[in-house]
């Protein structure tokens, strides 16, 4: 008689992203530290980790390694996402302050795009996004530089 190979039940994106938070406050590693030992950014790795970008093998199962993750997480890591996120992250403050700052400050940053760069936009493909503390006396501050490539409209 044989025996059926072993089978590992399928996880989601989300269901990964759910076991990593747990794994890393497990662990006590930042997301910082797991970043610096995949060699990768600090957003991007946080990013993937959450559900929102694919991870190479090797870099999923270095992640795996790393938080003790099973086979299953690891093959959920290396998917391609739905990128976006769930409607009800919106009611998050954090979150909900992103969209206040560019539903805010959008329209301004898109004509000074136009009038520095021509028509077109900037891509969140071909992107980088960082954050960093800076001290100040009134309370430190939270500062994000999106660095996108201009994308001219051609016809």
């Amino acid at each position: 008689m044989t025996t059926p190979p072993p089978t590992t039940a399928s996880v989601t994106k989300a269901q990964a992203a759910a076991l990593v938070r747990a794994a890393r406050t497990r662990t006590g590693l930042s997301w910082a530290e797991i970043a610096d030992r995949l060699g990768a950014p600090l957003v991007w790795t946080t990013a993937a980790l959450l559900g929102q970008h694919p991870m190479t093998a090797e870099q999923a199962r270095t992640v795996g390694a790393l938080l003790g993750l099973d086979e299953a997480v690891v093959a959920a890591l290396q998917d391609q996402p739905y990128r976006g996120s769930d409607p009800a992250l919106a009611s998050d403050p954090t979150v909900y302050r992103f969209h206040e700052a560019l539903s805010v400050y959008g329209p301004a940053l898109k004509e000074l795009i136009h009038e520095e760069f021509g028509d077109g936009i900037m891509s969140a493909i071909n992107f980088r996004v960082d954050i960093a503390r800076r001290p100040d006396p009134d309370g430190d501050r939270v500062v994000v530089t999106f660095d996108g490539k201009f994308l001219d409209y051609r016809w």
